[in-house]
């Protein structure tokens, strides 16, 4: 049995169709910083929870050990979490 949950990316009040599968809101979270969203709230399908965080992303180093396609910089993606929120 899978242990992943999907959380579903609310924009403006209202439910999106991008779905992010992680075993944590953590995770879902980082996804959708790395595209680029900066305030993330997150339905946690299958419960009456909304996790909210404060995301962002940077242009750092590639790792020295990197593949030679990598490039310079990747994109490096943060979060912290604001809270939960019930609906």
């Amino acid at each position: 049995m899978s242990d992943k949950k999907y959380f579903v990316l609310i924009e403006n009040g209202e439910d999106t169709a991008t779905v992010f599968n992680s075993r944590q809101a953590r995770g879902a979270a980082l996804k959708a910083a790395s595209r680029g969203h900066t305030d993330i709230r997150l339905r946690e399908r299958g419960t009456n929870r909304v996790h909210v965080f404060k995301g962002w992303r940077e242009q750092v180093a590639a790792p020295k050990n990197g593949p030679d396609w990598l490039g310079d910089k990747v994109w490096r993606s943060n979060v912290k979490k604001q809270g939960i929120e019930k609906l």
